[in-house]
């Protein structure tokens, strides 16, 4: 009886194996899962990138349909995706950045100097076209370690109620706009 057991043992493993790999075959890998979809977004209380005196509240961003860009100066994704951004902005669309400073870590002894990146944003934006209608600063990356974000690019489309809708890492471009943005956005109008 129990070698009987003790056999069945690897078709156990073999099986486990083989669920795990076909979920992984048939998965789309551009769909990471995020813990915050259907819930509202995380508290915060953050400074205006460009007014170190103004602080943003998840309080603030309430009763309005947003899209939330988390993005860097040092993001070449980011820099393509600026215009197009700019132009859903023309057409209406509400975006916030969420600055995400990828080269500081003050576990490292790194000292950041905010008047050069707010030259360095303001550059940028001037060339690219300017798509915010401010910029959050995740100095600490305490907003975007609570949302989950891995990187830049990523959107985050928020409903009047607060609660992330939708979430989409990469750059957004008219195809994925028509294809994942625009249909939530209809629904949520």
């Amino acid at each position: 009886m129990k070698n009987k057991t003790l056999m069945l043992v690897p078709f156990i493993i073999f099986a486990v194996l083989c669920v795990f790999l076909l979920k992984g075959l048939f998965g789309n890998p551009k769909e990471i899962e995020t813990g915050r979809l259907g819930q509202t977004m995380p508290a915060f209380n953050l400074p205006d990138l460009m007014d170190e005196n103004k602080r943003w509240t998840d309080k603030d961003l309430l009763g309005d349909v947003y899209l939330l860009n988390v993005w860097g100066t040092w993001c070449p994704t980011c820099l393509i995706e600026l215009p197009y951004l700019t132009k859903l902005r023309g057409q209406g669309v509400k975006i916030i950045g969420l600055y995400y400073e990828q080269n500081y870590d003050p576990d490292f002894g790194d000292s950041f100097d905010l008047a050069a990146l707010q030259r360095e944003v303001k550059g940028m934006l001037s060339r690219t076209g300017d798509p915010y209608q401010f910029n959050i600063l995740d100095l600490n990356r305490t907003l975007a370690l609570d949302l989950g974000v891995s990187g830049a690019p990523e959107h985050f489309l928020v409903d009047k109620n607060g609660k992330i809708i939708l979430h989409h890492t990469g750059d957004i471009n008219e195809r994925v706009w028509r294809a994942k943005f625009a249909p939530k956005l209809l629904e949520l109008k």
